[in-house]
């Protein structure tokens, strides 16, 4: 029976364009469908301005924003490629900039006690019996809550939902990169030629029959393979209906939640006043703070980024609750005449976003297993991508175009077997 398509590609995101990307070098019949009206999923870039004037605005990245392990990142040379200016400035979020409330010897021994926690860890994982990292916390260390936060920035929770083992295969070389013109235009931009059906949102999912039927938002779609690259809420909470059911795809992904991590962006009225590059912690004696990146490119703006449950009850709170509480841990750091010349211009909620459902994935502790599962292909017709699939580049983008590849190139060896 002839299929509407050889392979549709469930997703938008950078996995899905990366695999649109790869299977439009074949002869295959291939289709992009995605929810949005737009491309690249959770790498997203915006135009902010601080006035009435567009013109004096500056794109900000809402999403990823950072190009991770970047002397490794096959990212890298693609993103410049496509004429994209990359800054290699390094990052600075773990230097307290002229020691604001953070002495340089507090900053010391916070790096010390990072680094030993993190010893620990590794101890841990070689025993290969998972627990939550957050066991591994010196009780009543003063450090804890602030590792806590780091955590939430980059994990999108705490550590006490954090898997010793999955902790430990992430592969990060510490260099990062951004994208002046934002990592989410790039994103879009290496993704221009792929063939995506917009506002085409899937519901339902038959693969027991052949071909397999998609039931989406545009009708009906009948493909030979199945690459879906949606973000784990929606296979755990069942937004999307297998038939037959895939009970262990479903716990899978419930075991691979999205942390959140989310941003406000405050324009600088004076931007002279500091120095392009800074970077503050509203606080270090609590997980709930803030990491603030100032006038990044030297930009007039400073970037509030917050993580993991803080994050998840600023934005249940409502709209212009993470602005608010980000001007009043600067107001603490450098004083209320300097909140009064800062504009909240923008913020993010990606727990709220329909499509996306939170940030970025973790395993659960004794769940470090669950990534191979959920990116193992099904009987020649489903096949599994995203940043939650990859074994050592998760939460990350690039992780994620790595995983649209390889699904890609599992979909094309099946497809050509059976033909």
């Amino acid at each position: 029976m002839r299929s509407d398509f050889d392979v549709v590609i469930i997703g938008a995101g950078a996995a899905g364009l990366a695999a649109g990307l790869r299977l439009a070098a074949s002869q295959l019949r291939v289709l992009v469908v995605e929810a949005r009206n737009r491309v690249g999923g959770r790498a997203e870039t915006a135009w902010l301005a601080p006035g009435p004037n567009p013109d004096a605005g500056f794109p900000v990245d809402l999403g990823c924003g950072w190009l991770h392990s970047a002397d490794i990142n096959p990212l890298v040379p693609m993103i410049e490629a496509a004429g994209f200016e990359l800054d290699r400035t390094p990052a600075a979020w773990q230097r307290q900039s002229d020691d604001q409330h953070f002495s340089g010897a507090d900053q010391r021994l916070f790096a010390l006690a990072f680094d030993a926690f993190e010893a620990r860890i590794d101890a841990a994982a070689a025993t290969g019996i998972d627990r939550p990292a957050a066991d591994l916390f010196e009780p009543g260390n003063r450090w804890n809550p602030l590792m806590d936060a780091v955590s939430s920035y980059y994990n999108g929770a705490e550590f006490d939902r954090v898997s010793v083992l999955d902790y430990t295969t992430y592969q990060d070389t510490d260099v990062n990169f951004r994208v002046r013109d934002g990592y989410g235009a790039a994103i879009a931009a290496l993704g221009r030629t792929v063939e995506v059906r917009s506002g085409c949102a899937v519901s339902r999912i038959d693969h027991g029959r052949m071909p397999v039927r998609l039931t989406t938002t545009k009708g009906e779609i009948d493909a030979r393979a199945v690459i879906v690259t949606v973000p784990t809420p929606h296979l755990a909470e069942g937004r999307i209906r297998f038939t037959p059911a895939l009970s262990g795809k479903v716990e899978a992904a419930a075991h691979l939640p999205l942390g959140l991590a989310n941003k406000a962006f405050l324009a600088l009225a004076e931007p002279e006043s500091l120095a392009a590059g800074n970077h503050f912690f509203g606080r270090i004696d609590r997980a709930e703070t803030a990491s603030f990146h100032v006038r990044p490119y030297g930009r007039p703006y400073i970037e509030a980024f917050v993580g993991g449950r803080h994050a998840q009850a600023l934005e249940a709170a409502g709209e212009g609750a993470i602005a608010a509480f980000a001007l009043d841990e600067l107001k603490g750091l450098m004083g209320g005449d300097f909140v009064k010349r800062l504009t909240s211009i923008g913020a993010t909620a990606w727990a709220g976003d329909p499509w996306a459902l939170g940030a970025y994935s973790h395993a659960l502790p004794m769940h470090s297993g669950a990534r191979a599962i959920l990116a193992a292909p099904i009987d020649g017709r489903l096949f599994w991508a995203g940043e939650a699939t990859h074994p050592t580049a998760f939460s990350t983008a690039h992780g994620a175009w790595a995983s649209g590849l390889r699904a890609a190139e599992e979909a094309f060896a099946a497809l050509q077997q059976g033909s």
